[in-house]
């Protein structure tokens, strides 16, 4: 199986994966305790209650998933996930500079100072054959998408609108970009989780 590099968030659906002052979170997030469906995750601190169809998908994110790449916000957002990401894989860091105390002796956290590219071909590296990379959040995805990197989007969408905050995508360089599918579609509890492949991008 050829690694692809994907994105995905959990989106309202006037399209901002966070809301005004990074609120909103308990309405984007809700679809993880809604069901139930226990799910266990590498943090042994996390514990998800899903629908089955929340769960499925959640499953076969983690399953083929070898690696992360995500942005500093997100990282100090979540306090480096208190040095192990919740679906267990190596977490590949875009930064300007690494923060202080890391790396952590047993923390699988790298830092790239020089941008998404060798970010990605880290990651790759990292993930191995056969599993796939996930890019995290909006920041990073879209320099992902602009450099080309960007194989397929994944919407959580969540029905509520927040009326401002941080969009999943915004001042793409070279948009509009055209996605094929949905590839998939699945009707959870409060979301539908949806997946498209990047086909065809605009000069």
């Amino acid at each position: 199986m050829t690694t692809k590099v994907y994105t995905g968030a959990s989106m309202s659906l006037d399209g901002f994966i966070s809301g005004p002052d990074e609120t909103g979170f308990d309405k984007l997030f809700a679809w993880y305790g809604n069901g139930d469906v226990t799910v266990e995750t590498a943090d042994p601190g996390m514990t998800l209650r899903m629908t089955e169809v929340s769960a499925t998908h959640w499953r076969r994110l983690v399953r083929e998933t070898g690696a992360l790449v995500v942005g500093r916000k997100l990282f100090d957002l979540t306090g480096g996930w208190g040095g192990n990401h919740p679906m267990g894989v190596p977490v590949v860091v875009v930064t300007h500079s690494v923060p202080d105390g890391w790396p952590r002796e047993g923390a699988p956290f790298h830092f790239v100072t020089d941008g998404v590219e060798p970010a990605v071909a880290l990651a790759r590296e990292l993930a191995g054959d056969g599993r796939h990379v996930g890019v995290n959040g909006g920041t990073i995805a879209q320099q992902c998408l602009d450099a080309g990197l960007l194989d397929e989007v994944g919407v959580d969408l969540v029905p509520v609108l927040l009326g401002g905050g941080t969009p999943f995508f915004t001042d793409l360089k070279s948009a509009p970009y055209e996605l094929e599918g949905p590839l998939s579609i699945a009707e959870g509890k409060g979301v539908t989780h949806l997946r498209y492949r990047v086909r065809v991008r605009y000069a």
